[in-house]
């Protein structure tokens, strides 16, 4: 192999490399933040490929196609590599904005949203205080290592320019929008669950004692014994988080086992 082929395999691995970081970079949580310049992003998108490069090349260089099509569409593959490493911890993120959601419904904060700089919408008040504190718990657990680390080993299972992905991944990606669903209701049911106890009790009430205005004591109750019982679950949320991030790093590994 002369020099100017070496040199042309050597730029297309760094390229492609730089493709599937930046995927990453686009969603996934910490690095994808709105908040975050683009240009910061980008930048940091090519330190990280500039600090890889020599272990990724050892594993062995990419054949550029012949094309432009067959070279862009290699491209879009490798960005969608690193999106997906990235949309799996997400999905984690996602269902604690959720359980926020049904939280704030049941205690009465759901006219109270606020704007969250991280994705730049509109996330309820509890929504917003869980995910605040999943950020630092994702950060104090290294989660941002985990990220890394995963995205350096899709290099080693899933060199630049094989990703084949696998006809059960559509499944694997629906059975992760579905735990969406399933890890909020579990976070936030000892919450709904306590509110459906409190208005019952109002119930009862309200037929044992019909001159009292329910309303006027229901809603203020609701907000009371919501705060007491999230500011009593706290501990447990954190704890249930570090479980929450081990998963979440098996289920990147199996993502990447899709894609090879």
């Amino acid at each position: 192999m002369d020099f100017f082929a070496l040199l042309e395999n050597q730029a297309t691995t760094f390229l492609l490399m730089m493709a599937r970081i930046t995927g990453l970079f686009v969603i996934a949580p910490f690095f994808g933040s709105m908040n975050i310049p683009v240009y910061f992003r980008a930048a940091l998108a090519l330190t990280f490929s500039i600090v890889m490069f020599p272990v990724v090349s050892s594993i062995g260089y990419a054949t550029a196609p012949d094309d432009v099509f067959r070279y862009g569409a290699a491209v879009l593959s490798e960005v969608f590599v690193g999106w997906m490493i990235g949309f799996v911890a997400y999905v984690v993120f996602s269902a604690v904005n959720f359980a926020g959601k049904v939280m704030d419904m049941q205690v009465g904060f759901a006219m109270v949203n606020i704007m969250d700089p991280t994705s730049g919408q509109q996330i309820p008040l509890i929504g917003s205080f869980l995910y605040n504190l999943m950020i630092i718990v994702f950060i104090v657990l290294n989660g941002h290592h985990m990220l890394i680390s995963a995205l350096f080993e899709s290099f080693r299972t899933v060199p630049i320019l094989t990703p084949v992905p696998d006809p059960n991944a559509a499944l694997f990606v629906s059975n992760l929008v579905y735990g969406v669903f399933v890890t909020g209701m579990k976070i936030a049911m000892p919450v709904t669950f306590a509110i459906l106890l409190t208005n019952v009790g109002l119930g009862v009430l309200a037929r044992t004692m019909p001159q009292l205005n329910i309303f006027v004591v229901g809603i203020p109750l609701q907000i009371i014994v919501g705060m007491v019982v999230l500011s009593i679950l706290l501990p447990f949320y954190v704890m249930f988080l570090d479980v929450l991030f081990n998963e979440t790093y098996e289920q990147i590994n199996m993502a990447i086992r899709y894609l090879r």
